[in-house]
């Protein structure tokens, strides 16, 4: 099969090419940087036309993962960069295949978690759950998040493209033992006694072990009949004081220190990032997945961590 990744030089990126790479499919990454590893690369500036449409033609899946981090302070400038950024590479790449003569079959898109409203009340599915934004409490920062991810969907859905089977991925945080990912910026927390309860602790995580992911998305590219959002997350979201709480077991770490709201808030000031990432109560459930009959194989995160940082130690 044909594969091309845009945006595929980041950590998520590489997950899938190393995957589908070492199984004999031709893999080409769409991106600003030439990424490691034994696959082909196009560059491209997010926005442009040029000689990467040309990769699209004939493809079997196009996966678009590009778009700026959010692990940012969320001022003008870098709320401009992240919008924009999404926005704009999904349109390109929305009409580039439908330029296409011989266009792909499938098309997943980037999209996120974060959409759907802070609660903990229930789960949030594809079928019945809130989409955010009318939270009377939530900060600002919250709401232009979700403006983000909506405005995103959004482009996804702006050209005609009869031929071609799209799917939003709405990602949960994506835990691989892979450096500079969420796990391990958790890990190293809890290695040095800080990965204790974060705020009042009862704020949801929504997370996918990343070999659950891989397999999430071929069965995704597998099930013809697909199409629209799709969660991508655990089926057991659970709070912040549990979450960290077993990741602080797997490791063998008694010692955790907790963390208050508002010297999360401090200390993301001198991070130069949001505590949205980590205060928001993100609990989403994969309710098509589940439906449709796929097996996770880490559905639960004692088993998950315990197995993330037995692979962190191999690491070479």
């Amino acid at each position: 099969m044909r594969y091309v990744l845009f945006g595929g030089s980041g950590q998520i990126g590489a997950l899938l090419a190393r995957e589908w790479s070492a199984r004999g499919n031709q893999v080409t990454v769409v991106s600003r940087k030439k990424p490691d590893g034994p696959w082909n690369w196009v560059a491209w500036d997010g926005v442009t036309p040029g000689l990467w449409q040309s990769a699209l033609e004939g493809a079997d899946v196009v996966v678009n993962l590009a778009g700026r981090s959010v692990d940012c302070r969320y001022n003008h400038k870098n709320r401009a960069s992240i919008l924009n950024s999404r926005v704009d590479s999904t349109r390109a790449i929305g009409k580039a295949i439908a330029a296409c003569p011989q266009p792909p079959k499938l098309w997943l898109q980037s999209s996120t978690a974060t959409i759907y409203s802070d609660r903990r009340d229930a789960p949030n599915d594809e079928f019945t759950g809130i989409l955010g934004g009318g939270e009377p409490s939530a900060p600002k920062s919250w709401v232009f998040s979700i403006k983000v991810a909506k405005a995103w969907e959004d482009a996804l859905a702006e050209e005609s493209l009869p031929a071609t089977r799209r799917i939003a991925l709405r990602s949960a945080m994506v835990m691989s033992p892979d450096p500079g990912g969420v796990f391990s910026v958790l890990l190293r927390l809890v290695r040095y006694g800080l990965g204790g309860t974060m705020g009042d602790g009862g704020q949801y995580v929504s997370w996918i072990h990343d070999r659950d992911f891989v397999r999430a998305i071929d069965f995704l590219i597998k099930s013809e009949h697909i199409s629209g959002p799709v969660n991508l997350a655990s089926p057991l979201p659970l709070p912040n004081a549990r979450f960290m709480s077993s990741l602080r077991t797997a490791w063998g770490q008694r010692l955790g220190l907790p963390a208050t709201s508002w010297m999360l808030e401090i200390g993301a000031v001198f991070l130069r990032t949001e505590t949205e990432l980590i205060l928001k109560s993100r609990r989403v459930i994969p309710g098509i997945l589940l439906k449709e009959g796929f097996d996770f194989q880490y559905p639960d995160w004692e088993k998950a961590a315990a197995d993330l940082c037995r692979r962190w130690r191999q690491r070479p």
